[in-house]
């Protein structure tokens, strides 16, 4: 217990944002539009028409961002929409690369 006239110590912490990593969708000739919708809206909760709209992105550009997020929570969406497609037979793929 401090006394009067006792300095109080001071500390300083500084807290750091976590890295942000961009989770990359890439264009496929067999993974089919509705499962990537489906898979935009499921896992990385995106609206109905955000979803379509990503999806055509990402036909038309071969690739498109499909959200930030730190490293753990990037790798394990990926993980988890990588395992619905090969559950379903798509060769989908996804990656992480640093923002």
């Amino acid at each position: 217990m401090a006394t009067k006239g006792q300095a109080k110590e001071k500390t300083k912490s500084k807290i750091k944002e976590p890295r942000q990593f961009n989770v990359v969708m890439h264009n496929d000739d067999f993974t089919t539009m509705d499962f990537v919708v489906e898979v935009l809206i499921d896992i990385f909760h995106k609206d109905e028409v955000t979803a379509q709209a990503i999806m055509l992105n990402v036909h038309k550009n071969g690739h498109a961002v499909v959200g930030k997020y730190p490293y753990d929570i990037a790798i394990t969406k990926v993980e988890a929409a990588i395992s619905r497609a090969k559950s379903q037979g798509f060769p989908f793929r996804m990656t992480v690369e640093e923002a």
